[in-house]
């Protein structure tokens, strides 16, 4: 895998909450499957691993809107898609995974024009529609309890 790309998080929240997401505030999240899109222009690989990590628990800071979901109990990253390719294609997925799902408003897109990086959908298989390939989790950090 390149060391740069974009990647869909498949994250799967097991209950409803509210949950304070930095500047935006609070947003109410009901149970369900969501997918975040996001990029690595520089380090792919180190990112998703420390997307993994802080939906085990493991540290607390939070620099992007997807730290503030994923540090929540009950939420967890089901599965991970990401490019083949070295050039930032965000936008262009976003787009796709919102004719599918229902976005959450400015969620990680304070940086675009985008409405949303963040979408519930009813389930992840149309990812591989997007040419996204599936990352094996293994490979990105040790096991950990949560």
């Amino acid at each position: 895998m390149v060391t740069r790309g974009s990647y869909c998080l498949c994250i799967r929240v097991d209950r409803n909450s509210e949950i304070k997401i930095g500047s935006l505030g609070s947003i109410k999240f009901s149970r369900g499957r969501y997918v975040y899109v996001g990029s690595a222009l520089n380090s792919l690989i180190p990112r998703l691993g420390r997307h993994i990590r802080t939906s085990r628990g493991e540290g607390r800071v939070a620099h992007w809107h997807i730290d503030y979901l994923l540090r929540e109990p009950g939420i967890e990253i089901e599965a991970i898609y990401a490019t083949d390719w070295a050039v930032r294609m965000e936008c262009e997925i976003a787009a796709h995974i919102a004719e599918r799902g229902e976005s959450i408003p400015r969620f990680g897109s304070s940086d675009c024009a985008c409405v949303s990086h963040l979408f519930k959908v009813k389930s992840f298989g149309f990812i591989k529609e997007t040419g996204l390939k599936r990352v094996d989790l293994s490979t990105l950090s040790s096991p950990s309890p949560r």
